[in-house]
């Protein structure tokens, strides 16, 4: 039982130390997969498998804010 605790506090620390840009949307998608994996007994299944769905939801949604904003661009002119 000490491995998990362990394991978690080490891969916070280790998520806290790399950059914003590429952990966005990870910590809030391991966050809920973690609590929703906790309820099937599979609290770190489920982070892992919520930072990567985050990580792609962001990575999406920061995709189309660019092409928004290169659409005004092109609009401006």
């Amino acid at each position: 039982m000490r491995k998990l605790p362990v394991f978690v506090v080490t891969l916070g620390l280790l998520m806290s130390a790399t950059s914003q840009v590429e952990a966005a949307g990870c910590i809030k998608g391991a966050a809920v997969g973690g609590v929703a994996g906790h309820i099937k007994h599979h609290g770190v299944a489920g982070a892992a498998a919520g930072c990567a769905v985050g990580h792609h939801m962001a990575k999406k949604k920061a995709k189309k804010a660019d092409e928004n904003q290169q659409q005004q661009q092109q609009n401006a002119q």
